[in-house]
This record gives C-alpha cells, structure tokens and sequence, in this order.
C-alpha cells in the first residue's frame, strides 16, 4: 500500500484524533513493546495471533497510536497480495485506560485510508463467535457479519468474517 502515509496529528485536517494522540505507521522494532502487553490489553493468551512476522513485512500498512503514556493502540493490517481489490486487518488492540474516545474507529478510519490510497475496495478481518465486542464494534463500523463459519481455520475453528465495501476517493 502507499509509501505516502504521513504521522496523523491532532487538529489535522483530515479529521479528528482522541486528544494527546497521535498515529503512525508502525515499525519492525514496535513488536517487541507490543508483545509485551497484547495479552494484559486483551485480558487473555492472545500472542500467539500475533507473529514477529506481521511487523517485519507488513509494518508499512501497519499503525500504532501513541499518548503521553506510549503506544495507546494498534492496528496489524495489509493489502492482499493475492486480491488486488482487498486489505485484511489481521490484529487490532487498544489500551484499557484508552478505550472508549474512538481510538479504534480511528485507527480503522487510518487504515482505510491506506486501503484506498493503494486502490483497495473491500476491508475485510475475522474473529471468534465469543468476541461478541469486537462482532458488535465491526457492526458500528459499517461491516457485513457472517457466521460463524465452521472450521474456518481448521477443524473446530469457527470464525466470524467481516466484510466492509470502501466508498471511493
């Protein structure tokens, strides 16, 4: 996707960041701060989603959030190398004191934006049938909800998908 992507700072024009905010892309070397808290953040074993890999090839459509306190949140996304038309958002996670101000909105309108840029019209992501909050905010976000699927990622590996269309530039 786009090398173009520039830091988002408060009062940008394009739109409105949680006040003490600020997103950029993410870089190789995030990943050792962000799997250091990605289970406190989700309240449970959760590392294993989210392989040193996804940072070293795929940091350049990737962004991290960061305030006063460091890195607030961060989305794990990239475009399909196999379908020019789609990105997947392959891992999303905000700080508890930083939930509920639109961080995440924002770092999927961020991602969007990305998407767009590289040509992308359709976002798509995944999760299980118990993460009945992350199904709910995906709705809010304009996703279409299917599921559970069965044995999406193998056998007794039900997953939700979500699908949203991208309007264009």
């Amino acid at each position: 996707m786009s090398a173009g992507y520039e830091i988002r700072r408060p009062g940008s024009d394009d739109g409105d960041l949680p006040a003490g905010h600020v997103i950029r892309r993410a870089r190789p070397d995030d990943y050792d701060t962000l799997i250091a808290v990605v289970d406190n953040w989700w309240g449970r074993t959760v590392v294993h989603n989210l392989p040193r890999m996804f940072l070293d090839h795929f940091h350049r459509t990737s962004l991290i959030a960061t305030d006063a306190d460091g890195i607030s949140g961060f989305l794990v996304g990239f475009g399909s190398p196999s379908d020019p038309d789609t990105a997947y958002i392959h891992f999303v996670a905000v700080r508890p004191d930083a939930r509920k101000v639109g961080l995440g909105r924002t770092l999927y309108d961020e991602f969007f934006t990305l998407a767009r840029a590289d040509g992308r019209t359709v976002v798509t992501a995944v999760t299980s049938p118990a993460n009945f909050t992350s199904i709910d905010f995906h709705r809010s976000l304009g996703f279409t909800v299917t599921g559970p699927i069965p044995d999406y990622n193998g056998p007794g590996r039900s997953l939700i998908t979500f699908e949203r269309k991208l309007d264009p530039v």
